[in-house]
């Protein structure tokens, strides 16, 4: 299975997956710790994170698979969202939590 595939994968068959440096208990740049404590402010306790520091083709793939520069990315029902910027906006104007309704544990 090449990158792309398994991108496609793991953002089909999670409904909440972040891909960021690090992990969400032990993130390794303050975006994606950004990232991480908003999702955990929506109430999302479990979700799939990808840490893209663990693999290079990971890491240069989903910047090729959203068309986006930068990690963290988040993905929802298998769309992308943005990166913690984005996603801060969407908490702050209540747009996250409403994409996220259903999905929170």
């Amino acid at each position: 299975m090449d990158t792309q595939e398994k991108i496609r994968q793991l953002v089909t068959e999670n409904p909440v997956v972040l891909f960021m440096k690090g992990t969400p208990t032990f993130p390794q740049c303050g975006f994606s710790a950004k990232a991480a404590s908003i999702l955990k402010a929506c109430g999302v306790a479990q979700y799939a994170s990808v840490n893209v520091l663990m693999d290079d083709e990971i890491r240069q793939g989903i910047k090729e698979f959203a068309n986006w520069p930068t990690i963290p990315q988040l993905y929802i029902k298998g769309e992308f969202v943005g990166g913690s910027d984005i996603m801060s906006e969407l908490y702050q104007n209540g747009e996250l939590q409403t994409m996220l309704d259903g999905l929170t544990s």
